[in-house]
């Protein structure tokens, strides 16, 4: 499985944030520290296919919230461009996406749960 580095997610975040948004990173977060969770996962072997680390990086981006504004989309974006560079390509309903991501971000879906979602797409 193809992994996504710090700077790939600070990239995808660069292409989805406005500039008349809130800019950088919240106060005392790290994106190292929140992307370490999917690198853990891996290592306890929690994380077994392509949906799994890929919902992963959605949720320990939403709920993270490493960012001043834009982490649900760079959320969604992370994961769907791991699909991407991991062979999947996936259409979305952006309406259930939107609902979805926002439900990630409020810890009440979690990537076993979306991981599912992703694979019923398929």
């Amino acid at each position: 499985m193809k992994l996504l580095s710090v700077d790939d997610v600070y990239k995808i975040h660069e292409t989805v944030i406005n500039s008349n948004e809130l800019q950088g990173f919240a106060g005392g977060k790290s994106l190292d520290s929140v992307l370490s969770r999917v690198e853990n996962r891996i290592r306890y072997g929690m994380i077994n296919d392509v949906f799994d680390l890929a919902s992963t990086y959605a949720v320990v981006i939403a709920v993270g919230h490493v960012f001043c504004d834009a982490n649900k989309r760079t959320a969604f974006e992370t994961m769907d461009i791991c699909l991407r560079e991991n062979g999947i390509t996936l259409k979305y309903e952006t309406q259930l996406f939107g609902d979805i991501i926002i439900r990630v971000a409020q810890g009440l879906v979690d990537e076993v749960e979306l991981s599912q979602v992703l694979r019923n797409l398929t």
